[in-house]
């Protein structure tokens, strides 16, 4: 499958940040401390692969097509989640801080890890992306009655994931062509860092965001982003085989085919497209304004 890169704008409401959610303040938080890594890690996926388009090892077109439009989308995601961080950041969170914190691990990965490394960490990192997505996709009710822009901004985001989400990896394939035994090794170590390293991260970002928010003791709460995390819908609990799969020697992110879903992407392009009339972000009626 071919990524489309797409100019899109969603227009956050800023008033919104901690309550968009129907599940509650908590998995606003949740999926708004997810939103933190993205811009810093969008670079350093960037990074990772245009290392080797531009190294020449890339020969084939189409893959060579497949990277630039995969390295257009992320810029795309960078920017929309920079926007969202700051919303975030205005609303009274620590969205820079521990942005930040996020830049100096994965800038001292570069400095420390070879090429062939850190584009194992990019294909771990986007394994995760591409199952939470499906995720998302595959369960529309985790967000359906959410506000329109933040349901929307999440369901492209996973659209384009899905979309481009074997690039990166068929990248690594052909870095990798003639070293197998040592390619599978370095796969399977940088999903392994990648995920202590992720998860070890978003929980207590997480965390902290909802004790800023005064939510720490809120019992309820707790328990709600639990429910919609682990049982229903219960997508954190629903990417474990699919998280699992990728230690298979002969794995591959399409051997999971979910392509269909990506025809839906269409509609959402029509109506956040920066130029498009039908864009909420270009309407300037009163409605809009208000």
């Amino acid at each position: 499958m071919m990524p489309i890169r797409r100019d899109l704008s969603f227009d956050l409401p800023a008033g919104k940040m901690t309550s968009w959610h129907p599940a509650g303040k908590h998995m606003s938080h949740f999926m708004n401390t997810l939103s933190i890594f993205f811009p810093v890690g969008e670079r350093f996926f960037i990074e990772s692969v245009r290392y080797y388009r531009d190294k020449g090892v890339i020969t084939d077109e189409r893959l060579k097509k497949a990277v630039t439009a995969f390295i257009g989308q992320e810029a795309m995601h960078g920017r929309e989640h920079e926007d969202y961080n700051a919303a975030y950041a205005e609303a009274g969170f620590e969205a820079v801080e521990m942005e930040a914190i996020v830049t100096r691990l994965l800038n001292r990965l570069q400095k420390i890890l070879p090429p062939e490394y850190q584009l194992s960490v990019t294909v771990a990192l986007e394994h995760f992306t591409a199952i939470l997505a499906h995720g998302l996709l595959e369960h529309p009710e985790m967000i359906i009655d959410a506000d329109a822009h933040f349901r929307d901004i999440w369901n492209w985001h996973a659209l384009e994931e899905t979309e481009h989400k074997a690039v990166a990896y068929d990248v690594y394939c052909k870095v990798m062509e003639d070293k197998k035994l040592y390619g599978y090794m370095v796969r399977v170590t940088g999903i392994i860092g990648a995920t202590v390293i992720f998860w070890a991260l978003v929980y207590p970002f997480f965390v902290r965001n909802v004790q800023k928010d005064g939510g720490l003791f809120d019992i309820p709460g707790w328990w709600s982003a639990f429910k919609t995390q682990f049982i229903s819908p219960g997508i954190m609990r629903k990417i474990i085989g699919p998280y699992l799969d990728f230690y298979k020697p002969g794995f591959h992110p399409w051997d999971h085919d979910n392509r269909h879903f990506v025809e839906m992407v269409e509609s959402l392009a029509e109506r956040y497209d920066r130029k498009s009339k039908a864009n909420p972000a270009n309407d300037d009626s009163d409605e809009a304004a208000a």
